[in-house]
């Protein structure tokens, strides 16, 4: 038996479900997954560049560990993909600004050449910085909500009764009615 919002592998070209939520929800946008949408969230290549030479004045990191970085220390507000992130270490290795060493494919590490410590050093405030700054304080509160509403969720799905799970359920609905009428209301 198939639940209204359960994603059709058929339909979407084979492309199987990311967690409880059904395509085009906003959670793509939310967890780093689809395209980026308002304030703080696109991010250009020159960014990326400038976050890669910020990271990796600090330590030598493969790609994704510089990925998993900007994320975190942008709160979640921007996580550049691998399709901008592993082309930007290659122009900056053949820049001259970035050496290789150790590991094949996505392990290999990626440290600043002499050249490279130098740009890193002109930079003055971080990218991932940048991006937070744009941001107010409430959209901050908000993104911090839902993740823990999303938490909570998720314990729920797991570990609760039937009953609870229905109350969940009925909470959730109660809850999304509120927030559209929120929406609705004048101020």
């Amino acid at each position: 038996m198939h639940h209204p919002h359960d994603f059709d592998m058929r339909r979407h070209g084979g492309r199987g479900r990311r967690g409880p939520f059904p395509p085009g929800f906003g959670f793509e946008r939310e967890f780093g997954r689809g395209p980026r949408r308002g304030r703080g969230h696109r991010r250009g290549r020159g960014d990326v560049q400038a976050a890669v030479l910020a990271l990796l004045a600090e330590r030598p990191m493969h790609g994704y560990e510089i990925i998993q970085e900007i994320n975190e220390r942008s709160g979640g507000y921007w996580r550049p993909s691998p399709g901008s992130v592993y082309p930007t270490l290659q122009m900056l290795t053949d820049r001259g600004l970035l050496s290789q060493e150790g590991g094949t494919g996505n392990q290999r590490q990626y440290m600043l050449t002499d050249e490279g410590r130098t740009q890193a050093e002109q930079q003055q405030t971080p990218p991932w910085q940048q991006v937070t700054d744009e941001v107010g304080e409430q959209e901050i509160e908000l993104h911090t909500a839902l993740h823990q509403l999303v938490s909570a969720v998720a314990q729920v799905s797991q570990a609760a009764t039937d009953t609870q799970k229905a109350r969940a359920i009925d909470t959730l609905n109660e809850t999304r009615r509120a927030i559209y009428a929120i929406l609705g209301s004048s101020e």
